[in-house]
């Protein structure tokens, strides 16, 4: 079915909801326990002013073992846009679990194209139901491995990149999320910060806002990579991209790209961002790529 994308840039939410857990089920055998910390985390939207998502739990799959639940006294319905500062949404803080290997996650939310439980608040002043298949049923699931210390704390956070996610399906109200999901080690991630020239922005083909930012964005590779290309393209696929917004207090363009493991990566900027469908190879234009080094807990610096 024809689809028409929302360009959104999300990575997803954060605050201290530990108080309002219940826990039950099974877990896998272990010679001592652990504490998990559990987060969700978004950055900038571009053609949204708010995101929200009904909570209802968060289920933890342990390697040889039974899922452990760990569902909310009360659903918690979490604006992402309110956390795009970069502070993750704290979703289990410091549960205590048998130590060991893990090898998955699935976030609970209450989302349905005939409701606003979930839902996204556009530009326009509308609002529109976010719809997440089989949400009520089967959550948002990451299957990835990680492991709890025996007696220490592993501090994980769910990477959403909801601006190639999120799209519209032809003749529906409601937006479907389809997520694309990364599990980082907290203490192992650092951020690019940067800005970008007025003259990147204003360029002959650009079809970002000049006055907001909006429609413009840098793009995250893993790895050194020469040709940059959109996402759905044939080419090398970003990671993660985020938008760039006008800080009218600097009279300058600025981003940021949180969450990103210690490593190396390349980073390049559209001024074409509204073009890309996520689910098409378009043609978009990507100046020159930069390379970038990040270090855990460290801020990177580039500039367009």
């Amino acid at each position: 079915m024809p689809k028409t994308p929302l360009r959104l840039s999300l990575l997803a939410a954060s605050a201290m909801l530990a108080s309002q857990l219940v826990a039950c089920g099974g877990g896998g055998s272990s010679n001592g326990t652990g504490q998990l910390k559990f987060s969700v985390a978004d950055a900038p939207v571009d053609g949204a002013t708010a995101v929200v998502v009904k909570f209802s739990g968060v289920e933890v799959k342990p390697k040889n073992g039974s899922a452990l639940q760990f569902d909310f006294a009360a659903p918690r319905t979490v604006d992402l846009l309110a956390t795009a500062s970069g502070t993750p949404f704290i979703l289990l803080d410091g549960v205590t679990l048998d130590a060991g290997e893990y090898e998955s996650v699935r976030l609970k939310v209450i989302s349905d194209r005939a409701t606003t439980d979930s839902y996204i608040d556009l530009e326009d002043g509308s609002r529109a139901p976010l719809f997440v298949p089989s949400g009520s049923q089967s959550g948002l699931k990451l299957n990835t491995n990680f492991i709890v210390p025996e007696g220490g704390i592993r501090a994980v956070i769910v990477d959403f990149d909801l601006r190639h996610s999120i799209v519209k399906p032809t003749g529906q109200e409601a937006y479907t999320l389809k997520p694309v999901l990364r599990l980082v080690d907290a203490s192992q991630i650092g951020l690019i910060r940067g800005t970008v020239a007025a003259s990147q922005i204003t360029a002959a083909g650009c079809t970002g806002d000049v006055n907001t930012g909006a429609g413009n964005a840098v793009y995250i590779y893993s790895g050194s990579v020469t040709t940059p290309d959109d996402v759905g393209g044939s080419g090398a696929q970003p990671l993660v991209s985020s938008m760039v917004k006008f800080d009218a207090a600097t009279s300058s363009y600025r981003y940021t790209v949180a969450y990103l493991p210690a490593g190396s990566y390349t980073a390049a900027f559209t001024c074409q961002a509204r073009g890309d469908d996520p689910e098409a190879n378009d043609a978009i234009t990507f100046s020159t790529p930069a390379a970038v080094t990040i270090a855990a807990g460290a801020t990177t610096t580039a500039n367009f």
